[in-house]
Parts: C-alpha cells; structure tokens; sequence
C-alpha cells in the first residue's frame, strides 16, 4: 500500500499554494496584488474600504486591514464561493502557476498553520482546510479542462 502523499504547509517550494502569493487577481472590476487582497476587499461593499486594502503594501497588512471592514450581509452565505472563484482565477490565468499546482500531482494540500485558522486550514491537527479543498478541487477541474 502506498502511502498518500501530503503537503501540509505552504511554504518553501509551497508557498505558491498561498493566498500571499504576488499574482494580479481581478475582483470587481479592480486589480488587486494578491488573492488574499482581493479576498478581504471581497467583505465588505465600501469602496473606500475595498482601496486601503487594495493599496495596503502586504498581504498580511490586508487581512489586518479586512478585519476591520464593515462586513457585507451575506458574506458567509458566499465567502466560500468568492474565495474558489479567486483561486480558480489565479492558477487558470498563470501558466506557470497552473503547472505548478497541477505537477503536485495527487497530494493532498493541507493549509497547515500557527495562528489557529480552522476553518480554511488546519490548526493543531484539526480543522475544516476549506483552502486545500478548494485547491484540490480547482486541480481536478484544470486537469480536465
């Protein structure tokens, strides 16, 4: 039996897997420096809101920026779909990273982390890993396209 192969962090040669990771994603209409910029801009509906996140310097300082944003209504109705549609975007429109994602082969990707995000990774050996369930998903569906 072989045993399934797992990567559990995105780092090192991973870190392309990250949200963090410096790739042009268009979200309504505006370009944002990172998945993860992008995603935060996601929550909330105030344009005002939306440009400090798309101008803030890193990836981490968006997501600081995003925790204070007036959070649109129907956000946990759709952040699951918002986030899919921003990793679909990412590897589909970069040919470098699409074959990096899809030369992982059949891995299981685990968003292993530290700062105890259960619901898109894993923390301390629990969590949902909504990230690398999408990331799994959206390698499936290049293999086919």
């Amino acid at each position: 039996m072989v045993d399934e192969i797992q990567i559990m962090q995105f780092q090192g040669k991973y870190r392309f897997l990250s949200n963090f990771w410096s790739v042009s994603i268009s979200f309504d209409g505006e370009i944002y420096p990172t998945v993860e910029h992008a995603y935060q801009a996601a929550k909330t509906l105030d344009q005002q809101w939306r440009m400090r996140i798309r101008q803030a310097g890193k990836p981490g300082d968006a997501k600081k920026i995003g925790g204070k944003v007036p959070i649109r209504s129907d956000w946990e109705e759709i952040k699951l779909k918002v986030m899919r549609n921003l990793v679909w975007q990412k590897f589909n429109e970069n040919v470098p990273l699409k074959e990096a994602l899809l030369a992982t082969g059949d891995a299981k990707l685990i968003e292993g982390n530290q700062w105890g995000d259960t619901f898109w990774g894993i923390y301390r050996g629990r969590g949902l890993n909504h990230l690398g369930r999408i990331l799994m998903n959206v390698r499936k569906e290049l293999r086919k396209a």
